[in-house]
């Protein structure tokens, strides 16, 4: 139920964009920090999250993010403006960095079976697809019949679901020594992904000297990210992971692949409503051929990944990607919807084939006490990748180039699929947790 919320948020949110826009007057700009407002602070906090599920408990952080991400809801529903819509936002996107990390910490540590983990996995990514499909159909339904702000009402009556179930049958547990907070690296993230979004999503309308100034800042933050995180006994994000090459794989296929679903579903909308003047309720029911799949094929990824390991799932993820994002640069308004409609199945396979491998590549490698920690990057990544691929989208000067970016995203996936996944890489997964355990760095598991 808490993947279902935050996931949901972002595909109810993208098909009202025009809607939004129009009541709001809100410029392209306006409409790219709606939706990066919410990921980049997802992003910014999963990290802190899980630490703070570690030292104070996960089952009270966990119905912390629930009370907070439902309160922001109701926030973003009373926004008066498109300022105060991104404050909200920003609200929502905090309780929900509290909810993803506990909860997979919880897969990871039910399921110890690598084939159960596996499917385990799948089903929850196959969540991912039902958030798909209800997101633009009830979004689209919601903006038609009342308006916008009632697509963000729903997130309420499932936040306080959630709210008690998980009083009702969630133990509270913590870790039994838990991790130092890192404000300064905690710092250095949020001026990194601010400074480098701000600079593409701003920076065609501000002037590449803005654009610039903002790319060498996140360069510095990046830099002092890594020195100070290698320093630190317990640093926010052990870059120790890094030196695992799947690890490593993982996290830019998370990044590639999520960048290409942002720009994808942020894209789409526009087209379908203002290009096309399909409604908002029409415009979401086209979007179903990739929902319906993602669901279908995301726990056929996981079993595969369990019975044959992350390559095929991940090749076949790149080859479908970089296909569909080729395709969609051709897309004309008069297109065929059929045809249309083909090429968004295509993107679906190859969507729902790249979730699994992703977060068991992430955390399989690693001792058990790591994986929290693990699967909370690979989140992090996801929720990179998304924001960086909205900003890009919304910057480039046509649809079509953007969608050439999206196949250029599928071709990285499948590059590091086929680079990460033989003996090799395997190799630097042993050598990576061996040196995890017998190492005097001991990092906790984050939820």
């Amino acid at each position: 139920m808490s993947l279902l919320i935050v996931s949901l948020d972002n595909t109810i949110v993208n098909v009202a964009l025009p809607s939004l826009g129009h009541d709001l007057r809100a410029p392209i700009s306006g409409l790219q920090w709606t939706v990066d407002a919410y990921t980049l602070t997802l992003a910014s906090l999963l990290m802190l999250a899980g630490s703070t599920a570690d030292r104070i408990g996960r089952r009270r952080t966990f119905q912390t993010g629930l009370v907070v991400f439902t309160a922001g809801s109701l926030l973003c529903s009373l926004a008066p403006s498109l300022g105060w819509l991104v404050a909200a936002r920003i609200v929502q996107a905090v309780g929900g960095s509290m909810l993803n990390p506990v909860a997979m910490s919880i897969i990871t540590n039910t399921f110890t079976d690598r084939r159960e983990r596996a499917q385990a996995i799948g089903v929850w990514g196959g969540v991912t697809g039902i958030s798909m499909a209800l997101g633009p159909v009830v979004g689209g339904l919601l903006t038609d019949t009342v308006n916008w702000r009632a697509i963000f009402w729903i997130n309420v009556p499932i936040g306080l679901l959630a709210l008690f179930l998980t009083w009702r049958f969630v133990p509270e547990s913590k870790a039994p020594s838990a991790r130092r907070l890192d404000p300064a690296g905690q710092v250095l993230v949020i001026v990194l992904l601010g400074t480098l979004t701000y600079g593409i999503i701003e920076g065609p309308a501000a002037g590449p000297g803005v654009s610039a100034a903002c790319f060498v800042v996140a360069a510095a933050a990046l830099a002092a990210l890594v020195v100070w995180e290698l320093r630190r006994p317990e640093p926010l994000i052990d870059m120790r992971f890094f030196r695992s090459a799947p690890f490593s794989g993982a996290a830019v296929m998370a990044v590639s692949g999520f960048a290409g679903l942002g720009a994808f579903l942020f894209l789409n909308t526009l087209y379908l409503q203002s290009h096309r003047g399909l409604s908002a309720l029409a415009a979401g029911l086209c979007t179903l051929p990739v929902a319906a799949i993602t669901t279908i094929v995301g726990p056929l990824s996981g079993r595969l990944v369990g019975t044959r390991g992350p390559r095929v799932p991940s090749v076949v993820a790149g080859v479908c990607l970089a296909v569909a994002g080729a395709l969609l640069s051709q897309v004309t308004l008069t297109t065929p919807l059929p045809l249309l409609l083909g090429i968004y199945v295509i993107f679906g396979v190859g969507f729902g084939m790249l979730n699994p491998p992703i977060t068991n590549t992430a955390v399989s490698g690693m001792p058990l006490a790591q994986a929290g920690v693990a699967a909370a990057v690979a989140s992090t990544s996801r929720q990179v990748g998304q924001s960086l691929g909205v900003a890009i989208a919304g910057s480039m000067a046509s649809s079509a180039a953007a969608y050439r970016v999206n196949a250029l995203y599928g071709l990285i996936v499948l590059a590091v699929a086929l680079l990460t996944t033989g003996r090799w890489a395997r190799a630097t997964a042993e050598r990576t947790a061996a040196r995890l355990t017998e190492g005097p760095q001991v990092t906790l598991s984050q939820g």
